[in-house]
């Protein structure tokens, strides 16, 4: 099968047109015919080996797939040839085909085009994870979203506005601003003084929730502007830096600092996120979720898709077709 392959670490452009072997599924895996693979930024740092999960090289990075049921295992069960699924499979999925454990692969409703359920499942599984297990996020709550323009922090935008809370977006442009307004967010601000910002939109109160995709010195100034008893929820360090804490900050407002991942959440938890999958799944039957596909790459460009994201020039979802 023809692959877009990484043989060595780097920047997205080592990415290489080749072929690997046609995967054969064991007895609870499914091969999917691959159609569109969402694009992310743990893609960038696993193509530069910098993620905490690295797979073997070489190897086609792509952590989320839509396509049509290919093969089954012996044992699969509730999954059947040509059905049109999304999957979350890690890696792999910029390639013609993509192995996936069954309980990884979810059907997808009809009028779901393949575009926008490739882009649907790690942002959307992620942000839901966050808000809902990790910090229990209620309505009349106030939720601070960090890098609301992006994959992830315009999917918590949107589940926020669908929890009840209030949602302040925080976008480097206003371009991203406005579109995290058009997806729910009651009030959108840039980075400049964002303490200072957060302080006179909350009255010098403070947020209850930080998504925090993003690190770096972003980080402080947040936890700084969190109220009492608040929760800042660890997503990534799209910055590039991973940032220090002065513990006696959360010490003194009793603050939750907590970390989100939901790959492992997957693994470790399957039957909540099975739950989680099937309630969002239901919010984008309902209309409630709209998923937003900036970018569209071809497969032979696809390392122009990890390019966009490394460049943090992507809003919303990058997605590569076939």
């Amino acid at each position: 099968m023809k692959a877009m392959i990484c043989r060595a670490h780097g920047t997205p452009d080592v990415l290489e047109a080749g072929e690997l072997p046609d995967p054969t599924p064991g007895p609870g895996d499914v091969v999917i015919e691959v159609r569109a693979c969402g694009i992310n930024f743990p893609d960038v740092l696993m193509v530069a080996g910098k993620y905490q999960s690295q797979p073997p090289l070489p190897f086609a990075p792509g952590a989320e797939v839509a396509g049509t049921v290919l093969r089954t295992g012996s044992q699969v069960s509730g999954l059947t040839q040509g059905q049109r699924v999304l999957a979350f499979c890690g890696h792999g999925g910029l390639a013609e085909q993509v192995m996936v454990p069954a309980a990884q692969v979810l059907p997808i409703p009809d009028k779901m085009p393949f575009e926008e359920a490739a882009a649907f499942i790690l942002t959307y599984g992620t942000s839901w994870h966050a808000l809902k297990q990790r910090a229990a996020l209620a309505a009349g709550e106030t939720l601070l979203v960090l890098g609301a323009a992006g994959g992830v922090g315009l999917a918590a935008v949107e589940l926020g506005r669908a929890v009840g809370a209030r949602v302040i977006a925080v976008a480097s442009s206003q371009e991203k601003r406005e579109l995290a307004m058009a997806h729910g967010a009651h009030e959108a601000i840039g980075y400049d003084d964002l303490r200072g910002q957060i302080d006179a939109l909350t009255k010098k109160r403070g947020v209850d929730v930080v998504y925090d995709p993003v690190g770096g010195d972003l980080f402080e100034q947040a936890l700084r502007a969190t109220a009492w008893r608040g929760r800042v929820l660890v997503i990534g360090f799209a910055s590039g830096q991973i940032p220090r804490v002065p513990m006696n900050l959360p010490l003194l407002k009793g603050i939750s600092i907590v970390g989100v991942f939901w790959g492992n959440f997957t693994a470790r938890e399957p039957a909540a996120a099975q739950a989680n999958h099937r309630e969002l799944l239901e919010m984008y039957g309902a209309g409630t979720l709209k998923v937003h596909v900036g970018a569209r790459f071809g497969f032979a460009d696809a390392a122009r898709a990890l390019e966009l994201l490394a460049a943090r020039g992507a809003m919303g979802k990058v997605v590569v077709t076939r």
